[in-house]
Parts: structure tokens; sequence; C-alpha cells
């Protein structure tokens, strides 16, 4: 039988080697991380903790072995960041912005770039690399499929032939990881930027590698609700040169950009799934002793026990839809384009609705910061926002795969492949109002 839900024996060491470091090494890194003021001083409190899951592979197992990563799986992924965003989400995040980073070369970019780039995030001997996805501004990434050249992205990168560089000038909002440990970048930005000052979202757009040291750029860190122990940025270019040579994907930026967020759209699914088990844990734990000033444990009361049991269905059913998204990434190189934007949108959502349950059982103790519960909540409102939006980007890229004419309901029931195409962009674009 080819459908089994069984974990082999690696994906097993994967899971409890990642739950120990998850509760030994990461829990108290994040607990201290996490109640800091400061953004900046919260995320450099994290390098030490992520040095250590450098040591283990978990930054970079995800990276194709002909570049020095590990080869797993996109399954295998799915495994370990479950268990580290039931311990604090924003951690697996800076991981997952590292693949976002990198991942793109794979699929755009030439065997020299990939060698370079990814060659050095897998040798790096200090274990501190991060890779920065710069895709969101400030005026409306989500309609960066736009047909006009006045919509989408404004980041400019206009064409120096005598130099051979490309000048960048404008503003991203919301990049991860780009300001790098020290405020100083990171050791590569991945940047979408606008090649074509006339043309519109689906042939203007291009990806380029800002690295470390290049001058013009500034960086102003965010300050979150959530997910504080990882870095979220402003960045301004002024006329920041970088080499042709850092070029790629020219004209299919917007390929980049569909595909990255659907290799990602499980990731975030997973992590979402991770957060609510870490909800539902606690609960089960408090209903179990917690008698409410009554004369048993209030789970034995059926309103509590049902709604709980419901939350264990919830988080079932969410865990095995990021594996079916996972496994079928797998087969066909991420190019799963509608699943993965469903996983992550459904997965978000159901988190939310765990969460506030989770919050409901646990009553007013559950805001009390003593116990633990609010950092969830403050965790959850986070993932329907991040990684391209639920509806700002996620669910339009699903419904313009959805509404071509090749799609079928049986797609991925039966596993086949489906491929994505530009003529499935601009689905839902913002063009007019009134």
């Amino acid at each position: 039988m080819s459908i089994d839900f069984e974990l082999a024996p690696h994906q097993k060491k994967i899971k409890y080697d990642t739950r120990e470091f998850a509760l030994e090494v990461l829990r108290p890194a994040a607990e201290r991380a996490d109640a800091m003021a400061d953004p900046q001083q919260a995320f450099v409190a994290m390098k030490p903790a992520f040095q250590q899951a450098y040591r283990m592979g978990l930054a970079t197992d995800f990276l194709p072995k002909e570049y020095g990563g590990g080869g797993a799986s996109n399954v295998d992924l799915m495994i370990a960041v479950e268990e580290l965003s039931a311990v604090d989400a924003g951690f697996p995040t800076t991981i997952l912005v590292n693949g976002l980073a990198l991942m793109p070369l794979t699929w755009f970019g030439s065997e020299e770039q990939c060698r370079k780039w990814i060659g050095q995030a897998t040798s790096n001997t200090s274990m501190d690399y991060l890779g920065g996805w710069v895709v969101s501004e400030r005026g409306g990434t989500a309609n960066f499929d736009h047909p006009s050249h006045t919509a989408g992205i404004q980041l400019v990168a206009d064409y120096d032939k005598a130099e051979g560089q490309y000048i960048l000038n404008g503003e991203k909002h919301w990049p991860c990881n780009s300001g790098g440990w020290d405020l100083k970048g990171a050791d590569i930005n991945v940047c979408i930027v606008r090649t074509d000052r006339r043309g519109g979202g689906k042939d203007a757009l291009s990806a380029i590698v800002v690295e470390r040291g290049t001058p013009g750029i500034s960086y102003e860190v965010i300050d979150k609700v959530g997910h504080r122990t990882c870095q979220n940025v402003t960045m301004t270019f002024r006329n920041v040169r970088v080499p042709e040579a850092n070029l790629f994907a020219k004209g299919n930026g917007d390929l980049v950009i569909n595909r990255s967020f659907t290799w990602s759209g499980p990731i975030a699914g997973i992590a979402s799934v991770g957060v609510a088990r870490g909800a539902y844990e606690f609960t089960l734990g408090w209903a179990r002793t917690y008698t409410g000033g009554g004369s048993s444990p209030i789970i034995k009361n059926p309103v509590v026990g049902n709604l709980i049991a419901d939350i264990a269905a919830k988080i079932e059913a969410g865990r095995y839809m990021c594996w079916k998204t996972a496994h079928y990434m797998d087969k066909y190189d991420s190019d799963g384009h509608a699943l993965g934007a469903m996983n992550k949108t459904f997965c978000t959502d159901l988190m939310h609705s765990v969460v506030s349950d989770c919050m409901r059982i646990v009553g007013v103790n559950a805001i009390d910061k003593r116990f633990g519960m609010e950092k969830y909540y403050r965790e959850a409102i986070v993932f329907p926002l991040y990684d391209s939006g639920n509806l700002g980007m996620q669910k339009r890229k699903a419904c313009g795969a959805i509404v071509d004419p090749a799609f079928t309901p049986d797609i991925y029931a039966d596993c086949d492949p489906f491929e994505y195409r530009k003529s499935m962009e601009g689905y839902g674009v913002v063009t007019e109002f009134g």
C-alpha cells in the first residue's frame, strides 16, 4: 500500500532529537528573548541557539546535497519545524527564511550562483549564516503581478551598462533576517526588484542577490507583538550598486515569488500546527488538574472534554494535510502552487480556532503572562498575515490555479502533476476602486 503515515526510523530520530533541542535549548532562550523590550536584542539573544541548531543541520539539511546541504525531504522538514514551533514560532521562521532566500537559486539561478551562495551557507564555519528574503513593500506587495508598472514591486533596479551593474533605489518593508545579527546586513539578501520601469508584474520583475557589505542600504528594526525571536526590518536602498552577475530570473521575478511562497506554504502550515499543539498540550494538562472551584478536574465536564476532543482532531487533520502537501512538493520540486497555498491558509486559520478554544478552556488565567498561554495567542495572530498573507497573495494564487481549465478536483488526490504558469497569475488583482 503506497499511502503510509508511519514515520520512518530516521524521521522519528528527527522528531525526538529536535524535540529535545526545543525543550532544553530553545525554550529557555526564547523565554528570555521574548521578554526583552528591544526587538534587535531579542533577535541577537537567539544567536547561540541558532548556532546549535546549525550544528545539528536544522538550518541546512533542506538544501540540495550537490551544494553541501543535507538533501532532506520536505516531509522531514515538516517534522522538525513542528517540534520547534510548539515551543517558539519565531525561531523556526529564521530558519525558514534562510530557505526562502536560497531555494530560489536552485530553481532559477545558474550553477555558478548556486555553488557560490548555497555553498557559502553550507560551509559556514561560524554556524551563523543568514539569508534574507526581500519581497514585501510598504506600498502594496499583494498586487505584485499587477499589469501596471505603477503598482506592485517598486524597488527599481536600473541597469548601468558601462559599469555592468544594477543600481537599486526604493524601500522594502518586513523582510526577515535581512538586517543580520549586527544590522549591517545578512550574508546575502535575495531581493525582488523591478528591472523594467515600463512593464507590468508578469514581465518586469527579477531577482538579485545583494551581498553583505554592499554600500547604500539602511536597516530599521520593526517591533512586533508576536514572533519576537526573529527579526523583521525596513530596508532603504539609496543608489545601491550590485554586479549584473548577481541577477537571476530576469523577467520572471513573479514566478520566483510564487514558487518560493509555495515551498514555504506547508512549512508555515506545520508551524501553525506546532503552535496549536503547544497550546493544546498546555490546555490538556490544565484541564486534567484544574477544578475551577469544583470537586473534580474540569476535563470531566462534557463541555470541556468535547471541546478538547475537537481541538485534538483539528491538529491531527492539519498535520496530515501538511505532510500530504510536503509529499507532493517532494515529488514535483515544489511546483504545487494551489495545494501549498490552500495548506497555508487552511492550517493557519485552523490554528486560530484552536488557540482561541484553548484560551476559553483555561479561562481568564490564559491572559496572565505567568502561565504562558498568552504567548500562543500572540504567535497565532501572525500566521495569516506573514508568508505572503492569506488574503493578500496565497488565496489568490490558489484561485488562479483552480480556475484554469486544466485543473480538476482529482489532481491532488491522485498526486498528478499540475504545472503553474504565468497565465494563472493576476487572478483577483485590484486594478481599480469605486
